[in-house]
């Protein structure tokens, strides 16, 4: 099922130039707009979102370069143009492929900014989304290392946020 879904979806790399440039667009470069208006939030009332953004950040650090490395180190999955005839839009060394780390942050990212904004946050998940099929179409993940990505993502946000409730009122009762 994961291969048929990835030559569905990266069988249309390189049918259209403007959807191959939109994709290599998501792909490479809207995670960087996403963390941009993440500190365009946090200079909106700085005192305030400071805390809440900076726990977001650490969060999907500590997903993306713990979890999803740990789970890299012990399944090597290769990627998708190591073992198939790829329509292969961008350049990508051959390191493991599952999970999607692009997912695990995003949507960990994504599911933090939820906590805070609902609204924000169904935004963010959407561009997530929009990152991970790019990530398919341009010929470097499988479908299931972005769906995978995603979940990790954001089961790691909800893990990381009930620690944080729970040490906050560990604190609170020494006090």
């Amino acid at each position: 099922m994961d291969f048929l879904v990835f030559k569905i979806i990266n069988g249309l790399a390189g049918k259209w130039v403007w959807l191959d440039k939109l994709a290599i667009f998501f792909a490479k470069y809207f995670g960087w707009i996403l963390i941009l208006s993440l500190i365009l939030f946090l200079l909106k009332n700085f005192k305030k979102n400071l805390k809440p953004l900076l726990k977001i950040i650490l969060a999907a650090l500590f997903s993306r370069f713990v979890v999803a490395e740990l789970i890299r180190f012990f399944w090597y999955r290769p990627r998708p143009f190591l073992i198939t005839g790829t329509n292969l839009l961008i350049t990508h060394s051959a390191t493991a492929s599952f999970p999607s780390g692009h997912a695990v942050f995003f949507f960990t990212l994504a599911t933090g900014v939820y906590f805070l904004n609902k609204k924000a946050g169904i935004l963010f998940f959407i561009a997530g989304a929009l990152i991970g099929i790019s990530r398919i179409f341009c010929g470097i993940h499988w479908p299931s290392d972005i769906l995978a990505g995603a979940l990790i993502g954001i089961f790691s946000a909800l893990l990381i946020k009930k620690y944080l409730e729970a040490a906050r009122r560990r604190w609170e009762i020494r006090d």
